[in-house]
């Protein structure tokens, strides 16, 4: 069987953060992602499936483009991600298929969590 190709695919999402440390923290804490570090100043971090980084050579930008995350359990993540310091920017919702919620990293990023009906 054919692996689908990567071209034009997400590969790698990249958030410039205030603290590195505090960003592991969190997104170790609620999603139970791993990190590699780069130095003081890059952090590359694994959630099984996709990779990414933190930096803090620039400013935190709150914004730009909604990263969304999957979850079995979305009562369960919501509760991960508030015992990690997140905020809830959006209850859970539903819609046609599934039901999400929206959240506030530390930095104020806005991510959001779905799963399936």
């Amino acid at each position: 069987m054919t692996q689908p190709s990567e071209d034009l695919r997400i590969d790698y999402v990249e958030f410039n953060v205030g603290d590195i440390e505090r960003s592991k923290t969190f997104y170790g804490g609620a999603f139970g992602w791993r990190f590699t570090d780069y130095g003081p100043n890059y952090c590359e971090f694994d959630d099984g499936r996709l990779k990414g980084g933190f930096t803090n050579l620039e400013p935190a930008r709150p914004g730009g483009p909604l990263v969304i995350l999957y979850a079995d359990d979305l009562e369960a993540a919501l509760a991960a991600v508030e015992n990690a310091g997140g905020r809830i920017m959006k209850p859970i919702t539903g819609f046609p298929g599934g039901s999400r919620f929206h959240f506030a990293d530390p930095d104020g990023y806005e991510l959001a969590v779905w799963t399936k009906a």
